[in-house]
């Protein structure tokens, strides 16, 4: 049986649980992911250095997933461009089933093993791309096909579950496999192997802009000015380099169109 799906000793009672003992529980629980991840740094590592090499040719980074997988692929891939200052097609995420699928459950379509293939050829994919698979269980039809038909053409492949020794982590060129163990309420991967997935996708991602030239020391430059929130943290980070006061640092930014390296850069000149 694998792991994800075992029963968790430590919850048989979930259901004579006070609230309080419920979300203690679980707390507790949420510990195991964090924990698990640190076995897996080095193929994350890797995973960075491959996506890194990618971008620096021209090569995108593409998410397959299905169910809560897919949703936290879409919901990294979308935080990229906002964050990082990079094009939208950068980082593609693609979830079985389309958008549809992000407010509504269709667990069938995880089995379509021509899905990922087909979505895969309609973005063009090409040898210079990584291809990351991910999936709780690891044997996701929609995910594995998909992963396989991008090694084919050249493109260094991965794969995220949090069962080792799934198919997922035998078709993938570097596997990343958090064993997260059984979930508090049996079976539900939006937990524990959920959580393992955020924070992996998290990194890799944070971890390739960096890597890319995305970011000065620990700071967004490339960060778009969206919202009032956004305006004044782009100024704050402009304050953070150059040192000068609020309103000179604003002043600057208004004369750069709001581009912080055009702010920093009209800064030295003067």
């Amino acid at each position: 049986m694998l792991r994800t799906e075992q029963r968790n000793e430590n919850t048989m009672n979930l259901d004579k649980m006070s609230p309080l003992e419920i979300v203690q529980a679980m707390n507790r629980e949420n510990a195991y992911s964090v924990a698990a991840l640190e076995p897996v740094l080095p193929q994350v590592a890797q995973a960075v250095d491959a996506i890194a090499e990618a971008f620096a040719v021209g090569g995108r980074l593409f998410y397959l997933g299905a169910g809560t997988s897919g949703r936290l692929a879409v919901a990294d891939a979308a935080e990229c461009p906002p964050t990082f200052g990079v094009p939208k097609g950068m980082v593609v995420a693609i979830i079985a089933g389309g958008t549809h699928t992000l407010l509504n459950a269709s667990e069938n379509i995880e089995d379509d093993p021509e899905g990922g293939i087909n979505e895969l050829k309609n973005h063009g994919i090409t040898g210079k791309d990584v291809v990351m698979g991910i999936s709780a269980s690891g044997g996701a039809a929609f995910v594995c096909k998909a992963v396989e038909y991008a090694k084919s053409l050249g493109c260094v492949t991965v794969g995220l579950t949090s069962n080792p020794g799934t198919k997922l982590t035998q078709v993938a060129d570097i596997a990343i496999a958090p064993d997260t163990g059984a979930e508090v309420l049996t079976g539900s991967t939006r937990l524990k192997a959920g959580n393992a997935q955020k924070m992996v996708l998290n990194m890799i991602t944070t971890a390739a802009m960096v890597r890319s030239g995305y970011v000065y020391e620990n700071l967004m430059i490339n960060l778009k000015p969206s919202n009032i929130k956004l305006r004044d943290r782009v100024v704050r980070i402009v304050r953070e380099i150059t040192e000068l006061e609020y309103a000179a640092c604003e002043e600057l930014l208004e004369r750069s169109n709001w581009v912080i390296k055009d702010a920093i850069r009209l800064w030295k000149e003067s």
